[in-house]
């Protein structure tokens, strides 16, 4: 028997505020852009930052948190699975999206301190 694995794990920021819809069949479902960035020295020992764009799916329970948490800057841990998609854009072409749906998301922002009145 052969068994496989497709889970990521990524750390990283929020690129904007999440994107929340509600499907026809009244589940909600949140698409964020989480940014990761790899810092290096180069061959001349030039300090060089990367940065990689990735695209997050959200459903039920877990959209409604990044609905009520999530914002542009909040910074995330998150667990889940790579899909892959094809479809064909207006202009007829094939294109192709790589996501990552969520299983399991944390808030890595500290908690806003209440100031007394």
């Amino acid at each position: 028997m052969s068994r496989g694995l497709n889970k990521v794990t990524l750390i990283g920021n929020v690129g904007n505020a999440p994107e929340v819809r509600t499907t026809a069949g009244d589940v909600k479902v949140a698409t964020i852009s989480l940014a990761t960035n790899e810092t290096f020295k180069n061959a001349a020992g030039n300090k060089v930052t990367t940065t990689q764009w990735h695209r997050l799916t959200a459903w039920r329970g877990l959209a409604e948190i990044a609905e009520k948490y999530v914002t542009k800057g909040s910074k995330l841990a998150v667990t889940g699975s790579l899909q892959y998609s094809k479809y064909t854009d207006k202009e007829n072409v094939e294109r192709y999206s790589t996501e990552i749906v969520i299983d399991e998301l944390i808030l890595l922002d500290p908690a806003p301190v209440a100031t007394p009145a």
